[in-house]
């Protein structure tokens, strides 16, 4: 029973009631909306990956653990968007049953009816922080552990069908791939004498005899190898075998051991690898500007001198220019600095979203609950598309960082802020 139904009257000690009243009813809204961006945008990449490795006889336990060692990136991208349809839900359905006017009646304003939707869009700002700073960068590193061990275990998880692999300094062209056979393979690598070397077979068997996990061995038949002798060029050497062993160090293949990217470290560590990075690029400088200083110096030097040279006073000039148009751009520092504002922009559009969503929600009057969905499906698009031109023009054209990541929450800022004066001037 809504409280037109019940002819709710409160007093100002009461407010406690009718916070807890919006809480319940936004907490209805945000999870069926959490659960459709959860579903819809996220797990259908986690499933295809799912289903790659059953085909593999991956246990049930391990991939279980993939998919929950998945969650945090999914969850704290989710929560926005989540937040910004569920406020929109919540607060339309309200207004257009006319339990906002009964608020009023009782002697509720807007202002304070407000009061716990700002507290409900902090709460998840920190969530959605917490878990993209501190359960993401976690679940990572376990997600990368997990799938070395099934690796070891299960290297031909790794060889596909038609595929081409690189493992240090060996490369694997692969055709048809099955169960742990794999037919017709080409391996391009380099002897101990660092000449390079071609092996082809009809098929080739993943063994699993020796004792070392890290280590797979590859059991070729009917093979050809060719080798360019590097020190006598023209000249090649070349054997045929029925068999042959070819080992493979998986402890190299790049996905399970890769290095944890800005977007999956916590906020502390992208700003220590920032102020590394600064602190090199302000080195490079300083150098450039010293061998600066030291050729202005000589070029002084050598147009003083009577027995100067033209061409050397001319090629020391052309350095001096070329350096002092030298730039420094990194752009891996430039990644950093957008993510690390990522990190705080993203978990902040909570609120942002919640901000917004309160006036505009207060001027649907049918069909609330499918409007606000409606509305906020098309805001949470517009937002994406701010955020990825953003981050697209502070990589490739080395824009501002903060503004890149940030000019989105100011739009949505500037809209709600637009809405809510005039919402109140009324």
């Amino acid at each position: 029973m809504d409280l037109v139904q019940r002819g709710f009257k409160v007093n100002r000690s009461s407010f406690y009631t009718i916070y807890k009243y919006i809480l319940i009813e936004f907490i209805f809204s945000f999870t069926i909306a959490f659960l459709f961006f959860f579903f819809i945008f996220f797990v259908n990449q986690l499933l295809l990956m799912a289903e790659e490795i059953l085909s593999k006889d991956v246990s049930f336990i391990n991939v279980s653990l993939i998919l929950l060692y998945s969650l945090p990136a999914i969850v704290a991208f989710a929560l926005p968007f989540a937040s910004l349809v569920g406020g929109l839900m919540s607060i339309g359905r309200l207004s257009s049953d006319n339990e906002i006017l009964a608020m009023q009646a009782s002697g509720i304003s807007f202002k304070n009816i407000f009061v716990p939707v700002i507290i409900i869009g902090v709460f998840l700002s920190l969530i959605s922080f917490v878990v993209s700073d501190y359960f993401l960068p976690v679940s990572t590193i376990k997600f990368g552990k997990l799938y070395r061990e099934i690796l070891y275990s299960s290297p031909e998880l790794e060889l596909e069908s038609y595929s081409i692999k690189r493992y240090q300094d060996s490369i694997l062209i692969t055709g048809e791939v099955e169960n742990k056979t794999i037919h017709n393979i080409v391996i391009i690598d380099k002897t101990e004498e660092n000449n390079n070397r071609i092996i082809t077979a009809d098929k080739a068997t993943l063994s699993s005899e020796l004792d070392n996990f890290s280590v797979t061995s590859l059991e070729l038949k009917n093979v050809f190898s060719l080798t360019s002798i590097l020190k006598q060029r023209g000249d090649y050497n070349y054997f045929t075998s029925n068999k042959m062993i070819y080992n493979i160090l998986l402890k190299n293949i790049s996905f399970s051991i890769r290095n944890l990217t800005p977007r999956e470290m916590s906020s502390i560590d992208v700003y220590k690898s920032i102020k590394q990075k600064d602190y090199k690029q302000k080195i490079n400088i300083q150098q450039n500007e010293k061998q600066i200083e030291k050729l202005t110096e000589n070029l002084l030097l050598e147009y003083n001198s009577s027995s100067g040279a033209i061409p050397f006073m001319a090629s020391t000039f052309k350095d001096i220019i070329n350096k002092k148009n030298k730039t420094f751009l990194d752009r891996n520092l430039q990644i950093y600095k957008i993510e690390f504002n990522k990190k705080f922009a993203v978990p902040l559009a909570c609120l942002i979203f919640l901000y917004f969503s309160f006036p505009i929600s207060l001027s649907s009057k049918k069909s609330s609950k499918s409007m606000g969905f409606g509305i906020g499906l098309f805001v949470s698009i517009f937002y994406w598309s701010l955020l990825f031109a953003g981050q697209t023009l502070g990589i490739r054209m080395n824009f501002s960082p903060f503004l890149s990541m940030w000019f989105p929450n100011l739009v949505i800022f500037t809209l709600g802020t637009i809405f809510i004066f005039l919402r109140f001037r009324r």
